[in-house]
C-alpha cells in the first residue's frame, strides 16, 4: 500500500470512526499530501529525519508557527493511526517537539459595536422601500446575525440549521457539532423574532419550500454557504460603521462568549455553549476573567483605591 492508498485509509477512519467534519478531512488531506509531495518516496516510509527536514523547509517558507504546529499535528495523527493499524513497527513523529507559538487572544468586538451591528441588521429588514429581493436578503442576514450573537454557533453549524429549529420557536434547540455531538443551546427573544421573520418571508420564496435547511440555498451542500454570510456580514459592518476587517462570523461566535463572561457567567457553562470538547480550548477567554476580577477587587474591596 503506497502513501496515497494509506492516506485515504486513514482519512476513512477519521470519518468513520471518529466523525470528523468533511472541513477536518479536507484540512488533513491537504496537509499530508503536501508532506507526502515533499518527502522523498511519500509519508507513509518517512522517518523522524525526513520529517524533521519537511517542517524545516516549511519553516523556511514562512508559514506561521500555528500552521506548522498544525500539520505536524495531522502527520501525528497519521503515524499514529499506521502504528495502532500494524502497518508500521514505529512512529517517527515520537521524537519531533512542535514549533512554539504563542497564544493569541480572540478577536472580538465590544457590547457597543455589537449592539450597532444587530441594530443595522433590525433596521435594514424592516425597510419597506427596499426591493423584494433585498428585504428578503435583509431579513436572512437578521436572523442570522441575531441567532448567532444568542447562541455563538460555529458558522457551519449556522449555515447548516435545519428550518424545524425555527419552527418549533422554542426557547432551546439541539445542533449537532463536532464530532457528530450534541449540545443544547438557548435563543433570546429577539433571535426567535427575527427567525419567525424569515422564516414567514421564506415560505414565499417557492424554491425554498422543500429545503430542510433553514437558509437554504442553490448549492451543493444545500444550505447558505460560509462565504456569502461572511460576505454579507462585511457589508453590514460598513453600514453600521464597523471596519468591516475587524468582523467576521468567528469574531461574533467570540464576542457572545466574551460578552457572557464579562457579565459573570461560568467559564464551564460558556464552555458547554460553544461545545469545546476541552476546557483547555475555551480558557483563552482567562483575560475577559481576570478584567472582571480585578473590577470586582477594585469595586468592592474596603481599602482598594
Amino acid at each position: 500500500m503506497n502513501s496515497a492508498a494509506r492516506i485515504e485509509a486513514f482519512l476513512e477512519m477519521m470519518s468513520a470512526e471518529r466523525g470528523a467534519a468533511e472541513n477536518t478531512l479536507s484540512s488533513y488531506r491537504r496537509d499530508l499530501e503536501d508532506a507526502s509531495a515533499e518527502i522523498s518516496g511519500g509519508l507513509a516510509g518517512a522517518n523522524a529525519a525526513d520529517i524533521r527536514a519537511y517542517l524545516d523547509d516549511i519553516a523556511e517558507r514562512g508559514f506561521a508557527a500555528t500552521s506548522q504546529a498544525r500539520k505536524l499535528s495531522a502527520i501525528r495523527q497519521f503515524f499514529k493511526f499506521l502504528y495502532a493499524e500494524g502497518l508500521r513497527v514505529d512512529d517517527p513523529t515520537g521524537t519531533l517537539d512542535s514549533p512554539k507559538k504563542g497564544r493569541p487572544l480572540p478577536k472580538t468586538m465590544s457590547e457597543t459595536d455589537t449592539g450597532r451591528l444587530l441594530d443595522r441588521a433590525a433596521q435594514e429588514a424592516m425597510d419597506a422601500s427596499l426591493s423584494d429581493g433585498d428585504r428578503l436578503a435583509a431579513l436572512r442576514l437578521h436572523a442570522l446575525v441575531e441567532v448567532l450573537y444568542a447562541t455563538g454557533l460555529r458558522v457551519s453549524e449556522l449555515v447548516g440549521l435545519p428550518v424545524t429549529v425555527a419552527q418549533r420557536d422554542d426557547r432551546f434547540f439541539m445542533v449537532r457539532g463536532k464530532g457528530d455531538k450534541e449540545r443544547m443551546v438557548p435563543l433570546s427573544a429577539k433571535a426567535r423574532t427575527a427567525m419567525r421573520a424569515w422564516l414567514t418571508a421564506r415560505a414565499k420564496v417557492p424554491a425554498f419550500a422543500d429545503s430542510p435547511f433553514l437558509f437554504p440555498a442553490a448549492s451543493d451542500s444545500g444550505c447558505l454557504s460560509r462565504q456569502v454570510f461572511a460576505r454579507d456580514l462585511k457589508g453590514l459592518a460598513a453600514k453600521a460603521g464597523i471596519a468591516s476587517a475587524k468582523i467576521s462570523p468567528h469574531v461574533l461566535r467570540h464576542a457572545f462568549a466574551s460578552h457572557l463572561l464579562q457579565n459573570g457567567a461560568d467559564l464551564r457553562a460558556v464552555q458547554q455553549l460553544l461545545g469545546h470538547a476541552d476546557i483547555s480550548t475555551t480558557q483563552i477567554y482567562t483575560h475577559v476573567l481576570e478584567e472582571r476580577l480585578v473590577r470586582l477587587v477594585n469595586d468592592h474591596h474596603p481599602l482598594a483605591d
